[in-house]
């Protein structure tokens, strides 16, 4: 049966179109699982307990620049004081199943991105989906590039801060599987999706919620609520805060700059009406 016009849909038809789409995304993310789960000792041993090992690249550069800067570090340390453990019986297999669930979000997210730009595209005006590709590309690229931003920024902070605090030396840090890898997960999922932005603020601008107007000015509130989301997703020392924080400011700052781009492109097309 040929698809019918977006005109022609009822509210049921939208959903139970949104409802296909869904599920495809979801089957891509299966499968991508899947090929995670078979490649266990690459995502577990290089990946996921790669920032525990003081030879990750972070750490590395960290360490040299506090030797010529003449500070005293634990990123030069020979290995971190904690070992990871496991205490429930299926705590490994948990592990190794909701892990390779979320890097078969990562792995599958272009194509998720393009399930949602197809449900949302039948409403876009002709020269509007033609930038389909470019938008899929670049929700993609901001992501990645969000996601390796928290992994090897944000997660070996967090390790090198949370791994060596102690309050006592009576106390030896064992750190359970599941909250290591959460730390992981969170660090890095949250910093692909904050990446997002600038994607979120040009959607939000095309259907009038937004106006560079509206974030100039409410510019310094966002100010404090990102320093709070870098608190969150960061460990509490200012270092840490900052250097995530920056990052966050300057997709802030160009998010101002595509809600200009809309509002210029929505004025210009206004006015040849």
């Amino acid at each position: 049966m040929a698809k019918k016009n977006i005109n022609e849909m009822s509210f049921l038809d939208h959903l139970e179109d949104l409802r296909w789409h869904i599920i495809r995304a979801i089957v891509a993310i299966l499968i991508a699982g899947v090929v995670a789960f078979i490649f266990k000792g690459f995502i577990f041993e290089t990946i996921i307990f790669g920032p525990k090992q003081m030879s990750f690249p972070t750490y590395r550069i960290l360490c040299d620049i506090s030797t010529f800067v003449g500070v005293d570090t634990t990123f030069c340390a020979d290995e971190f004081p904690f070992i990871i453990q496991n205490r429930t019986m299926g705590g490994q297999f948990s592990a190794h199943i909701w892990t390779s669930i979320y890097a078969g979000l990562v792995i599958a997210f272009p194509f998720v991105i393009y399930q949602f730009w197809k449900f949302i595209s039948p409403g876009l005006h002709e020269n509007e989906r033609k930038h389909s590709r470019g938008f899929i590309i670049i929700a993609s690229l901001l992501f990645f590039i969000g996601v390796l931003f928290g992994y090897y920024i944000v997660t070996p902070l967090s390790i090198n801060f949370l791994g060596t605090y102690t309050v006592s030396q009576q106390i030896s840090n064992e750190i359970d599987i599941s909250s290591y890898i959460s730390l992981v997960r969170s660090s890095s999922l949250a910093s692909g999706f904050i990446f997002e932005l600038p994607i979120l603020i040009y959607f939000l601008t095309k259907i009038g919620l937004v106006t560079p107007e509206f974030l100039k000015k409410y510019r310094k509130f966002a100010l404090v609520i990102v320093l709070i989301l870098s608190a969150i997703i960061t460990p509490p020392d200012i270092t840490s805060q900052v250097i995530v924080a920056i990052p966050i400011l300057i997709l802030y700052q160009v998010s101002i700059y595509i809600s200009k781009f809309v509002v210029r492109k929505q004025n210009k097309k206004a006015k040849h009406v």
